[in-house]
């Protein structure tokens, strides 16, 4: 273990999870919970053998996280853009207008299955086998989000074309082997568990079957230990190794596309999903195959993630949002103290400016970056910007992500949008003029 929890904690941790494996009737499960330096507890339930954290189960729709990582090296190599019609990299498809990015971020609008017989209980075949037809795209272009495991075999198609070799052999050899995660593989290596469904009304189960899932297999069917995917947890917190630049980490986090119909506030980035439960936003992702379910999802504030893995088809409660708030509750995260900063711009240009009548507050951050929102107790849009090599500055997040900030020494242009000092600066360039006669009663 690293940097172990509190017993006092791992006994609350214990209870949460054994409650869960006794009220879901799973017959066995695996959880822990992760710290920036690995796994910092966990514990084994049910029929599970030991070492607990080395028995493989499958992993499901996490592969499709794994499958991104893989489809945005290819982007950050130059080798494409998410912008890309997926046609030029895939041709032959009905989705062959839609892009890269929008089946990472799930509004493609392609079907949620591929068809023939449901491919997690079936063996699969080729692209080719699938036989794709217009009516396995079922949506518009960036419609709406709508979940598709045909999406990601699509994109797993494409590592393996752009890469000349099969999606399997790509991630082994450009993710899970650079960090470490051996025990991740496309079909179960013993130790591993069966895949199990149990009966609605009886203590009885029925074993599931498992194939290879063929061109569908970057949907769903990496098998791994609990020790891999509290790595891949940590991962998730930051440390990419070599694997990915932790910036194009931060892009895969941004929510992209939007499930309005979960409680609560639910989104997907780019092969991401981002939870918005209590007040607190968690980066990761669920998976379900016939007999197995996982997860594995960070609080990148708090430096924690938690991770689970069983071995029942449905029938669990949430468990990774309990033990992070466990977690929390016990043993808080302690952040780093506060120290001066040079700022990034002249003391002088910070400070109020006003969007018309309406007074903004423009700060520096840490970091080198600058933050412009209204003041205080009133409603209004706020973004970071970060300085680009040109002088001027780009939005992060919020209503000006992406556009274009540019100080001046009288006012701020953002946008089309014109800040100054005092509302409606009549000596600065104001959209549309002052009117002369000033302000009046």
């Amino acid at each position: 273990m690293h940097d172990p929890v509190l017993p006092s904690t791992a006994r609350t941790l214990l209870a949460r999870t054994a409650r869960v494996q006794r009220d879901g009737r799973a017959p066995s499960l695996v959880a822990g919970v992760v710290r920036e330096a690995g796994l910092a507890w966990s514990a084994g339930r049910g029929a599970v053998p030991e070492p607990h954290t080395d028995v493989q189960y499958r992993l499901g729709s996490i592969s499709k996280t794994v499958t991104a990582i893989a489809v945005m090296r290819l982007r950050d190599e130059g080798r494409l853009h998410l912008d890309d019609p997926f046609e030029r990299h895939v041709p032959g498809t009905p989705l062959g207008d839609r892009t890269v990015g929008q089946l990472l971020a799930h509004v493609a609008g392609a079907a949620a299955e591929s068809p023939g017989g449901w491919w997690e209980r079936t063996p699969g075949g080729s692209l080719e086998d699938l036989g794709l037809a217009d009516e396995h795209v079922v949506l518009g272009a960036a419609r709406r989000f709508h979940y598709s495991n045909l999406g990601f075999g699509l994109l797993g198609e494409l590592v393996a074309r752009l890469r000349g070799r099969a999606w399997e052999d790509v991630v082994r050899d450009e993710v899970l082997a650079p960090l470490g995660m051996t025990r991740t593989t496309p079909r179960p290596v013993a130790p591993a568990a069966e895949g199990h469904a149990v009966h609605p009304w009886a203590d009885v189960v029925l074993p599931e079957p498992e194939h290879d899932a063929g061109v569908m297999a970057a949907a769903g069917q990496l098998w791994a230990t609990l020790a891999d995917l509290a790595r891949f947890a940590v991962f998730l917190l930051g440390d990419t190794g070599e694997v990915l630049d932790p910036a194009t980490l931060e892009e895969m986090t941004v929510p992209a596309g939007v499930d309005p119909s979960a409680p609560g506030w639910s989104a997907y980035g780019l092969g991401l999903q981002v939870l918005r439960i209590d007040g607190r936003t968690l980066i990761g992702h669920g998976g379900s195959m016939p007999g197995f379910l996982a997860g594995v999802f960070v609080d990148r504030e708090e430096r924690a993630g938690a991770v689970s893995l069983a071995n029942t088809t449905s029938g669990l409660d949430p468990l990774l949002p309990g033990l992070l708030a466990d977690l929390r509750a016990a043993e808080p995260h302690v952040v780093q103290p506060w120290t001066p900063s040079p700022s990034p711009v002249p003391l002088d240009t910070l400070g109020v400016w006003f969007w018309g009548p309406a007074p903004y507050l423009l700060r520096a951050l840490p970091g080198g970056l600058l933050h412009l929102g209204p003041m205080p107790g009133r409603a209004g849009r706020a973004s970071r910007f970060a300085r680009r090599p040109d002088g001027t500055w780009v939005g992060l997040d919020g209503y000006y992500a992406g556009e274009p900030l540019r100080i001046a020494e009288d006012h701020l242009d953002l946008g089309t949008f014109v800040f100054t000092r005092v509302p409606y600066d009549p000596t600065a360039p104001v959209p549309g003029g002052v009117d002369q006669r000033g302000w009046r009663h």
